[in-house]
């Protein structure tokens, strides 16, 4: 490709470009893919390093003030091990959010009854809302996380039995 190609082929949808770059780094299995040009640069991770969580919206902070949800400690963690059922984790680093939005009513309470593919959350991670959807059929047990909490890859997020 020569420099006249570069100047007629600038990114004209950033948006598309990243969902492209994100699909690239996913079907190849990357661990990270930058891209720069003179107005902007682009860094996607993959799940060799995933990314750090971006700080809490403030939408987030009212959610959870108005929609609270009990707690788990520290101490509580050993026990959760030795807890029965099958358990959604956070397949990313970010944001939990129990709802689409801040008033409409969350996806899932404990004591629903739920079927595999169906959303129980949302995690934001850089800006983009990410739907997570249970990978198999029971009743929410526990919810392990409050609205607006950062949780961590790998992260115990609800059991189901």
């Amino acid at each position: 490709m020569n420099i006249k190609d570069k100047e007629q082929t600038p990114i004209q949808d950033t948006v598309e470009c990243i969902e492209a770059l994100a699909k690239i780094v996913k079907e190849n299995e990357l661990s990270k893919i930058k891209i720069s040009t003179e107005d902007i640069d682009i860094v996607i991770e993959g799940k060799g390093k995933p990314p750090f969580p971006p700080a809490m919206p403030i939408m987030a902070q009212a959610a959870s003030a108005a929609q609270p949800q009990p707690a788990q400690s520290a101490p509580t963690a050993d026990v959760q091990e030795n807890v029965s059922g099958k358990f959604i984790k956070s397949k990313i680093i970010g944001t939990f959010y129990t709802s689409p939005a801040p008033e409409k009513p969350p996806f899932v309470r404990v004591g629903d009854t739920i079927k595999e593919g169906d959303v129980v959350c949302i995690i934001e991670s850089m800006k983009l809302m990410n739907e997570v959807t249970s990978e198999f059929s029971g009743r929410v047990a526990e919810i392990y996380v409050n609205d607006g909490d950062t949780v961590e890859f790998d992260q115990k997020i609800m059991r189901i039995e």
